[in-house]
């Protein structure tokens, strides 16, 4: 059915084109004859042309011919080739499998020493990476990384010189570990400065600087001098080895080394006096006041006093009353009014007395406030500290043990501050207390001599 449409749609076409001819051709022919004549040559014209494209048609088609016939003869030479090398890769795997078994039986009991020596590589290997010795022997990381690649296939065996040459590697990284060596390198300073500087490998713990600082090793093989160093005495250590030549000197080190620096990152981390001091906030610095004055009102009554006893005891060796001091004013008393009876003489000194008394025990109320008060507000600041640790946990949780640590640490620093503010309080106290009941006990004890005497002179 479509074949007839297609037949009709083109003889159509052809009428089309006949009469669209003929329609040109009745514009220019000037009769019946030369339009017959018309027609005849174009139907000529296209029968020329009709047989060149079956021409063409015909060639394409043997040409395609030609291919496919080609096509299907590399096919099958293909097809005989995918055989050969199928047989040929049976043989090689063949081969192949004789081949390891014809290796292993050669290699006997040496196969476990290469074992031993892949396995010993490796694990130089990743010694060496963490080593403070690679700042002077960087040539065996690319020599370790060659023979680990070597060793790890199955084509190649290591040589004797190899062999040799781990071993003598694996001695030197244990010498080195019990030297201490002196040796140039670029280091890093926390400002970003370079500089070319002598720094001294504590075996395979520490490196540090001349000047006595603590360095670390980067990943490139860098060293870089520590923001912040440890405290007490270990750079000051570490600055007596940096200068010393021979002999014994002690030293921090830190047996983790540069693989884990724990014990050097903790001594690091460990915040100093001042910083824990900083820790108590508002609380800590109001009792750091309370406590200077504290210490300050002590020592200024603990001076008087001293000056004081000092006057009293010149007093109690004269035979004349001196008003410079309090027994010399007690004894004033005395001295004007020797005719007075014993019972109004005794009112009169005991009331000298007692006028002394005040300025001899003045501020020691104070000191004891202070001494019982400085705890409580060390107990203040830890509770507020407390909270707030408390309202972090609430809003941040529990997961983090050493941040929660820090917070209760820092709560607890007021109480500590109270606390040494509360004990040298006391103490201060005791001994200016004891000071002025001493020169109180002297004016009690003249005055009750002189009442005895008084009465010892009527009898």
């Amino acid at each position: 059915m479509n074949n007839k449409i297609k037949c009709v749609i083109a003889a159509g076409g052809v009428a089309a084109l006949l009469a669209t001819g003929t329609l040109q051709a009745q514009e220019k022919a000037k009769s019946l004859d030369e339009l017959l004549n018309f027609v005849k040559s174009g139907r000529t014209a296209e029968a020329r042309e009709n047989g060149k494209r079956e021409a063409e048609f015909k060639q394409a088609k043997n040409q395609q011919a030609a291919l496919l016939g080609k096509a299907k003869e590399t096919r099958k030479a293909e097809e005989a080739r995918s055989v050969t090398l199928e047989k040929t890769f049976e043989d090689n795997d063949v081969e192949v499998d004789a081949k390891k078994k014809q290796l292993k039986e050669r290699l006997g009991s040496l196969s476990e020493l290469f074992g031993h020596l892949t396995s010993s590589a490796g694990d130089l290997r990743s010694t060496v990476e963490s080593s403070y010795t690679s700042l002077q022997f960087k040539d065996r990381d690319q020599f370790l990384d060659d023979l680990v690649e070597k060793m790890s296939g199955s084509d190649k065996l290591p040589s004797i010189e190899e062999i040799e040459r781990l071993w003598f590697e694996l001695q030197r990284e244990a010498t080195e570990t019990g030297r201490i060596v002196k040796f140039t390198a670029p280091v890093s300073k926390p400002n970003g400065e370079q500089t070319e500087e002598e720094v001294v490998r504590v075996g395979t713990f520490n490196v540090i600087s001349s000047s006595g600082k603590y360095l670390t090793m980067g990943d490139d093989y860098s060293l870089a001098e520590l923001g912040r160093q440890p405290g007490g005495n270990y750079v000051r250590m570490a600055a007596n080895l940096a200068g010393a030549s021979e002999g014994l000197t002690r030293f921090g080190v830190d047996p983790t080394g540069p693989s884990g620096g724990s014990f050097l990152a903790a001594l690091i981390d460990s915040p100093t006096l001042v910083e824990r001091w900083r820790q108590g906030g508002i609380v800590g610095y109001i009792i750091t006041a309370v406590g200077v004055f504290a210490v300050l009102l002590a020592i200024w009554r603990f001076i008087v006093l001293a000056s004081v006893g000092s006057k009293v005891n010149s007093q109690l060796k004269s035979d004349k009353a001196n008003k410079n001091n309090p027994l010399g004013r007690v004894l004033a008393v005395q001295e004007d009014n020797r005719n007075m009876d014993a019972e109004t003489l005794e009112l009169k000194l005991n009331e000298a007395v007692l006028k002394e008394t005040p300025a001899l025990e003045s501020s020691l109320t104070l000191l004891k406030i202070i001494a019982a008060v400085a705890p409580l507000l060390g107990l203040l600041g830890t509770v507020t500290g407390m909270i707030i640790t408390f309202q972090a946990i609430t809003i941040f949780g529990a997961g983090d043990p050493k941040a929660m640590a820090g917070g209760i640490s820092s709560a607890l620093v007021t109480t500590v501050l109270g606390l040494c503010v509360a004990i040298p309080t006391v103490l201060l106290h005791t001994l200016v207390s004891g000071r002025s009941k001493r020169i109180v006990h002297i004016l009690d004890e003249q005055a009750a001599g002189i009442i005895a005497r008084q009465n010892e002179g009527r009898g």
